[in-house]
Order: C-alpha cells, then sequence, then structure tokens
C-alpha cells in the first residue's frame, strides 16, 4: 500500500509524458497505415472517429460517372466465380495476391462448401490506357435456392461476365441465371475458365455458347483463374464493351437499397445504388416505404471490406448505416427507394423487387428443452441477414417449444442447420421438409397452410372444402445423352410430366418437366446425381398450383397423434410412406410392461401397423402337473392386468428415439 502512495506522489510530481515513456499519439490514426476504417475502439471504449483515406477519396473523386463500370458474374454452381473474382481484386491492387482465398465468400460455410450463399460486392480502380475507372463487381450465388440473391445483383450492374467451365459446358443453371441477366438488358460477355484442365474442350463449350444463347464468341475470352491464365484480359473487355451507369449528381438523391446485414456496434448496414444525387454523412434520408427518417451516420465503398468516403454519388454502389443506427432489420425493406427529407414530391421511387416466397418448411426444436432461448436467440441474430426466412413459433407434445421456419429451397434450409450448428453451437432437432398447400373452401375463400397441425383432417372441416392445391415447379434437366433412360423413369416415379427434350449437342440433353414441389425437396436432386453418376444439373421456377388428391398422413402411438412427425402429401405416396415410418419408428421405441401399437394413418383409415410386444413375467413357471384350467385361469389373469396397465400408463417415448426417428 505505501508502495502504491510513493508511486502516486512520484507519477504526480513528474514533468507530463517524460517521467514515464508514454507518447500521446499511440493511437492516433495515420493515413500510411494499410487499413481504412471507419472507427478505432480505444481502451475505455471511447469511438474516434477516423478520416477517409485522403489518396483513395481523391482518386475516386477525380473520376466521372462516365468511366464507371458496374458488373456482375453470371455462372453455374463451381463454376469458378469466387476465384476469378480474387483475381480480379489482385490485379487492380485491392488485395494483396496470394493473401487470401475466395475473399468474398465471408461465411464459414461458403467456405467449406465452396459455394456463394450471399451476394457480396467489392469497388476496384482499374487504370485502363492511363486513365482510372471505378468497377464496381458482385459476386452472385450460382444455385436456384438463392435467385433472389442474384435478381437483387443484377438490378444494380449494367453487364455481366457469362462464366462457363471448359470441361463442363453450359450447365441449368447458367441457362437460367443467363435468362435472368438477359431480361434485365445486361451487356454480356463470355468468358471459358478452367482451360488448363486436361479434361477442358474449349470448342465444344464456344459451340453450346453459341447455339444456346445466341451470344458471339469470338472474342469470348479464355482464362484459369486458378492459376491467373489469361485473367489480365478481361478488364479491358469489361471497360470496352459493359455501358457506364445512367445517373446525375446534380438531381436530388434517388437511391436503391439492394442488400442489408447487421452489425452489432452500428445497427443495419445497407448497401446501396445511388441513381441520382449524392449522399454524404449528416444528411436525413426518408424512406418511401416505411416513411421513416434517419440521419446518416458514415458512407463508404467495399473496399474490399467497409472503407469510410466523404460522399458516394450517382452511379456508385456503396454501403451507409444511420446514426442513431437503424436497430430493426425489417426496416430495411430490400427494393425500396430512399431519396433527402424535402425531396420526396421531386423524385419518382425505383421499382423494386418481389420479397422471396419461402417454398420449403421445416419444424426446429433444441435436443435439450432447457436450451430453447439460445436457440431463439441464435435464430433471431441469423435471420438479421437474411430477411427471406419466415419464423413462426410453435410447440409439440414430445418435442416441446420449437419453430416452424420457411426456407426458398433445401439448400438453403440446409446452409441455415450448418450456420446455426457452427456459428451458434446450437444442437438441434429438424423434421422433414414440406410444402405448402392451398386449400380452397366451397364458401370461396383460400388459405395457404404450412403447418401439418392445421390441415383440415376431420370430418367436419372436409366438407367444408372444395379442392386442396399443390404447387408445381418447371424443372429444367441436363445431362448426357446416355442418362436419359433413367432420368426420365425417375421424373415419371415422381409424378412429373414431359413438356419438352432437346439436344444442344450431340452427347448433351435439355429437358424440361412440370413436377411436384413436395417430390422436389424429398432429396430428388441426390437421386438425380446418384442415377447419373454426378453428371446431371438441375434448375427450377416457381410454375402453378395444381388441384390434387392430398391428405395428411399420423403416426400414432396407442392411437394417441405424434404431432411433430405429422405430414402433408399426396395419395399416391401415402402406403409407401407409412410403412416406412412404422418400421423406422418401431426401431427407436423402447419395450414397455405393456403392448404399444404403432400405426400410419389418414383420417381414420389405417395404412401400416407394427407392434412393439411387452416384457412378459412366465406367470407358469411354478405349474408342473396342473390342469388346462388353472393355466388359462392365470394367463387370463394376466390379460387382465395388462388391459388395466395400458388404460393407465402412458408410453414413454425418449427424446433419443425422435432425434433418431428425424436423422437425415
Amino acid at each position: 500500500m505505501r508502495g502504491c502512495l510513493q508511486l502516486g506522489r512520484w507519477l504526480s510530481a513528474a514533468p507530463r509524458c517524460q517521467a514515464v515513456n508514454l507518447r500521446p499519439t499511440a493511437f492516433l490514426y495515420r493515413p500510411s497505415q494499410a487499413f481504412s476504417t471507419s472507427t478505432i475502439y480505444h481502451a475505455r471504449s471511447k469511438i474516434i472517429p477516423i478520416k477517409p483515406d485522403a489518396d483513395l477519396e481523391a482518386r475516386i473523386s477525380a473520376i466521372p460517372i462516365e468511366r464507371f463500370r458496374n458488373f456482375c458474374i453470371v455462372a453455374h454452381v463451381d463454376h469458378g466465380k469466387s476465384t476469378l473474382s480474387d483475381r480480379l481484386l489482385e490485379l487492380t491492387g485491392t488485395i494483396k495476391p496470394g493473401t487470401n482465398k475466395q475473399v468474398l465468400d465471408k461465411l464459414d460455410v461458403e467456405r467449406e462448401r465452396g459455394i456463394t450463399v450471399k451476394a457480396q460486392t467489392c469497388t476496384m480502380i482499374y487504370n485502363h490506357k492511363g486513365e482510372d475507372y471505378l468497377l464496381h463487381l458482385v459476386d452472385t450465388p450460382g444455385h436456384v435456392d438463392f435467385r433472389a440473391e442474384v435478381s437483387r445483383s443484377y438490378a444494380s450492374c449494367g453487364g455481366a461476365i457469362l462464366l462457363v467451365d471448359a470441361s463442363q459446358g453450359v450447365q441449368a443453371q447458367t441457362v437460367a441465371n443467363f435468362y435472368l441477366a438477359f431480361a434485365q438488358g445486361l451487356e454480356l460477355i463470355p468468358v471459358l475458365n478452367k482451360v488448363d484442365l486436361p479434361s477442358s474442350d474449349p470448342e465444344r463449350a464456344l459451340e453450346q455458347m453459341r447455339t444456346t444463347f445466341e451470344l458471339d464468341t469470338e472474342n469470348a475470352v479464355m482464362v484459369s483463374a486458378k492459376t491467373g491464365l489469361n485473367v489480365p484480359a478481361i478488364l479491358p473487355t469489361v471497360v470496352e464493351k459493359i455501358p457506364a451507369p445512367v445517373g446525375d449528381s446534380t438531381k436530388p438523391l434517388r437511391m436503391l437499397l439492394v442488400d442489408s446485414w447487421y452489425d452489432a456496434y452500428k445497427g443495419v448496414i445497407l448497401l446501396v445504388r445511388v441513381f441520382d444525387g449524392e449522399v454524404r454523412a449528416g444528411q436525413q434520408l426518408i424512406s418511401f416505404v416505411t416513411g421513416l427518417k434517419y440521419y446518416v451516420g458514415e458512407v463508404g465503398i467495399m473496399y474490399p471490406t467497409e472503407t469510410a468516403q466523404k460522399v458516394l454519388r450517382a452511379g456508385q454502389v456503396g454501403y451507409i448505416y444511420f446514426n442513431p443506427g437503424m436497430k430493426r432489420s425489417k426496416e430495411a425493406k430490400i427494393g425500396d427507394t430512399f431519396t433527402r427529407v424535402g425531396s420526396e414530391k421531386l423524385v419518382e421511387p425505383l421499382p423494386g423487387f418481389e420479397e422471396p416466397k419461402s417454398m420449403v418448411f421445416v419444424a426446429v426444436y433444441p435436443v435439450n428443452a432447457d436450451h430453447f432461448e439460445h436457440l431463439e436467440d441464435s435464430v433471431n441474430q441469423l435471420i438479421l441477414n437474411d430477411r427471406s426466412i419466415t419464423v413462426q413459433k410453435e410447440s409439440s407434445d414430445a418435442l416441446g417449444a420449437g419453430f416452424r421456419m420457411g426456407f426458398l429451397g433445401t439448400l438453403h434450409c440446409s446452409v441455415f442447420e450448418d450456420r446455426l450448428r457452427q456459428e451458434h453451437g446450437a444442437s438441434i432437432i429438424i423434421t422433414p421438409p414440406s410444402v405448402p398447400v392451398k386449400v380452397i373452401y366451397r364458401d370461396g375463400k383460400e388459405e395457404i397452410i404450412t403447418n401439418p397441425a392445421k390441415f383440415p383432417d376431420d370430418e367436419g372441416a372436409r366438407l367444408k372444402v372444395a379442392e386442396v392445391h399443390e404447387p408445381f415447379v418447371l424443372a429444367t434437366l441436363t445431362f448426357p445423352e446416355e442418362y436419359l433412360g433413367k432420368v426420365m423413369e425417375l421424373c415419371e416415379a415422381n409424378r412429373g410430366e414431359q413438356q419438352s427434350i432437346e439436344y444442344f449437342t450431340s452427347t448433351q440433353v435439355i429437358m424440361k418437366y412440370q413436377l411436384p414441389l413436395a417430390h422436389l425437396v424429398d432429396d430428388f436432386f441426390g437421386k438425380l446425381k446418384g442415377g447419373t453418376k454426378g453428371y446431371a444439373s438441375l434448375d427450377y421456377e416457381e410454375s402453378a398450383w395444381r388441384a390434387g388428391n392430398i391428405v395428411r398422413l399420423q403416426l400414432l402411438v396407442n392411437k394417441e397423434p405424434v404431432d411433430a412427425v405429422a405430414r402433408i402429401m399426396h395419395l399416391s405416396q401415402v402406403n409407401r410412406q407409412g410403412r416406412l415410418w412404422v418400421t423406422k419408428f418401431k426401431e427407436h421405441v423402447d419395450r414397455q410392461l405393456f403392448e404399444i401399437i404403432i400405426q400410419a394413418a389418414v383420417g381414420k383409415k389405417i395404412i401400416a401397423r407394427e407392434t412393439i410386444k411387452p416384457y412378459r413375467k412366465d406367470v407358469l413357471a411354478k405349474l408342473h402337473a396342473s390342469d388346462v384350467s388353472r393355466r388359462r385361469k392365470l394367463l387370463e389373469k394376466q390379460k387382465e392386468g395388462r388391459k388395466k396397465l395400458r388404460a393407465v400408463g402412458n408410453v414413454v417415448i425418449e427424446h433419443k428415439a425422435f432425434q433418431a426417428f428425424l436423422a437425415k
């Protein structure tokens, strides 16, 4: 204690910053530092604003809108979009060569699976013929489940690189994403990737692009994104072929909200495309959709992470966040238009996007009921960055409290499940995926049902129903000609109706089928890959609702329904699924002191049954030479006791039984 007091006196008497060798400027920002973030957090948690990088700011402000280029990459899954993005960022000096892989794939699940889930963006400065160009690149997902991310990205671009794998050629999602880009009027640049592979066939891939898309492939760029071969030839083509964005910085602000994500310190951060005017920190903006007003806290560009700027001008894509921050992600309506307060009458709102509709529904429960609050927090954090997921609370007698969640597709659901487990350490049980059905009542009322528990199944409710409709999709399948028979067999077995079949090369077939969505989510893609040794690719789009014989299949244990396991399906699938259920459930339920009857039923009709025999005491063990009536009397007495036990006893089904039954 005395030593501390002496030290305190000595420090107070010493001249400032001399006795103790501390430099007051140790925590201040210097322009020479490599990073350029907007704020620095001091040891005492006081936020010190940082000036934007002056050199970068000066270079960007000197570039007119005529030298802006906004473009994206259109491709099938695993054709090399993210790798090509890395090479372009290295070429323009945005990142150091060899330091990162998949810079724009920021989620763990994206890096692990090698796919893009969220459309990520980055700004680059490229010097072409002595002049600086401001390039804005959007790395979009290729999988059909993330179509909403893709269409949002296309709306902020003027052109696209059409990337095709030289060994695999044109695939189903290349076709689908091409038509999305074509419908937006984007200028397309054909690029062949992986030309260094021994199996590559550039001539065949170019021929497919010519015949399928009617593109001029004479100037197609041949590259290897992995090795960097010929990648420098892409950017001059982008500069020369893709048109500059149209906009006027002198007009009132007109800004489109393209995407948003959540930050614990800053609130909701908005990715925006400025069409007219300019936006700066301190301005007050208003939303056309919600009518809410906000003060801009900071504006900036993704270079490749958030880098503060003084201003975002017409034609630019960048981020903004508000001060005080936007707290609720629901306020950020994708496709919304923002303008400055006072300019509402002078500005026409931009055409927005349709909100994506959930097409696959699952129930999610915690393995341990005590972990429900942790699961709820985890789900709420993840849906901040993905508003295409719908969430409703529900409870089950068997599994306790949980959620009914809607997703765009089975991959979307699988990615969300992986993120829950990896990023939040959640232990969960997920029910098999189901699809919504539309119930049309005799009085003309319509209702979309996503939860099997709400399906009108009893006799009274069924009399009020006129028709039940199920969703169909138009599936496009691309595969080698030798697997034609197997693919047709698979589609017919899943109630598919063939629409068209065409050969776009001598060996490749494109086939279109109308398929029920319920069959598509039931591991159709896995069966297709298995039947074609992995060579087939699949894409689909919503088609229409069709009337069908739709029923609810339930699992009964001693005549009591197990609510967590009910499913809505077509009558033709009921017998197979019912037999599968009772056989599988029997394996996981322990024997009791009385008989357990497991049944699959539609309404009152029993489809399949299994019986688990009770533990038995041998009541005849002490009888040796007794007469038959004595034996019968003891057996009858035992039977009566069993009836009484079954009447008062409850079947105890362990939580592990449901986990094992619902496991994929």
